[in-house]
């Protein structure tokens, strides 16, 4: 009993030194691993992102125009099975089908499902060609395209020995809903980052100047953060769409909502730094930098900032999803991304359709897929920022 005692107290002794030794990084991520529901946001949340990442290989078709099946329009999804009334098989499989009008539906496509003849599910199957290590969000033209010769790829990870599947349904084009929907999350966070980028230096160079020098310099960038914070979002973006013009194209579009999104998003984050500062700039170690003869940028860069770098982050994360959300939003009344780039706002446009409400419910998919997104994003962040304070409960 005494050596299993002695065992344990010096285990007690290594988990109290690792503690007291162990860096910020580790301290949060010890404190965030026993928060369940922060736990699944993060694997739910790095599952969509890869999924979004790797759009082109998971999806077997283009999702535009090109990759349309005009033979499977508004189609249901198409499930693969294993078994049925004729036996099973080690292949999963979708039935063939033919599609008619009639008077009696209203010239509405009935799907007639053939159950004797079967099309098997294949894997590594050749497609529509893609390309990664480009910067490709799916929009058409070559602004946003930057891509290395010789990185081009057709292999897609499934599809099928004969016709088309598709697993959730296709839209009123045609168009395969799975390969939108995995490259509308591309899309949506691809706005959400570029916005968030935005933000984040405008926060640090605003709200930095601001906290450390004080005075003058602090009350003008405060009347400036408080002018841009009282600035209404959908009015803003009402005007804006007015004086878009037609002739923009998709990628102008794209760069100016996230540009937009951007500058009003900053204002939180800059009052958090300034707040900060202002209260660390008095410290010792900053005026031991000043002293040593140290410029304000670098005693900004290289000791104020870094000693809240967590909050930094957590706070970053935190603002992803509104502007996922935003760009959703906007997208969705009409005000931001239109056809024919595939986000999730342009994607949610067809579900207030009252005929898809009552006959193809499957266009609620990406809906499904959108807030799973979003409440990913809010559990990690509130896992974050709670893991991140030393003074809250995840830190006792």
């Amino acid at each position: 009993m005494s050596e299993i005692k002695t065992i344990d107290s010096q285990k007690d002794q290594k988990l109290k030194e690792a503690y007291f030794t162990a860096g910020q990084g580790q301290l949060i991520w010890a404190r965030f691993k026993k928060q369940k529901a922060a736990m699944v946001g993060a694997f739910v949340l790095i599952f969509l992102i890869l999924s979004g990442i790797f759009a082109p290989f998971l999806t077997p078709y283009d999702p535009t125009i090109a990759g349309r099946n005009d033979t499977y329009l508004n189609g249901a999804p198409q499930i693969p099975k294993f078994c049925d009334e004729n036996g099973c098989s080690f292949r999963p499989f979708i039935y063939s089908f033919e599609r008619s009008r009639s008077i009696a539906t209203n010239f509405r496509w009935i799907t007639e499902i053939n159950r004797d003849e079967r099309r098997y599910v294949e894997f590594f199957v050749e497609g529509s060609e893609y390309k990664y290590f480009n910067f490709n969000v799916d929009l058409p033209g070559d602004i946003l395209d930057f891509r290395i010769p010789g990185l081009t790829f057709n292999t897609h990870l499934f599809g099928v020995d004969e016709g088309m599947i598709h697993i959730f349904g296709t839209d009123a084009t045609g168009k395969d809903i799975f390969s939108r929907t995995l490259h509308a999350i591309n899309t949506s966070l691809a706005v959400g980052t570029i916005g968030v980028f935005i933000a984040f230096v405008l926060a640090l160079a605003i709200g930095g100047l601001s906290g450390y020098y004080g005075g003058w310099i602090d009350s003008s960038l405060q009347m400036l953060t408080d002018a841009v914070r009282t600035i209404p979002g959908i009015p803003l973006f009402m005007a804006i769409a007015a004086f878009i013009p037609d002739t923009w194209s998709a990628e102008m579009r794209f760069f100016v909502i996230s540009m937009i999104l951007g500058l009003i998003g900053w204002p939180t984050l800059a009052r958090r730094v300034r707040t900060h500062l202002l209260t660390e700039r008095n410290q010792e170690y900053v005026l031991a930098a000043q002293l040593c003869g140290a410029s304000a940028g670098h005693v900004i860069r290289r000791h104020l900032l870094p000693s809240f770098t967590s909050y930094i982050i957590v706070d970053l994360i935190i603002t992803f999803p509104y502007m996922v959300l935003s760009e959703t939003a906007l997208s969705f009344i009409g005000l931001g991304l239109k056809d024919p780039v595939n986000s999730l706002g342009v994607m949610l446009q067809s579900v207030t359709n009252a005929d898809v409400m009552l006959n193809y419910q499957w266009y609620f998919i990406p809906v499904v897929v959108f807030i799973m997104l979003v409440l990913a994003f809010v559990f990690v962040g509130d896992g974050l920022r709670d893991a991140a304070d030393p003074y809250g409960d995840a830190g006792k």
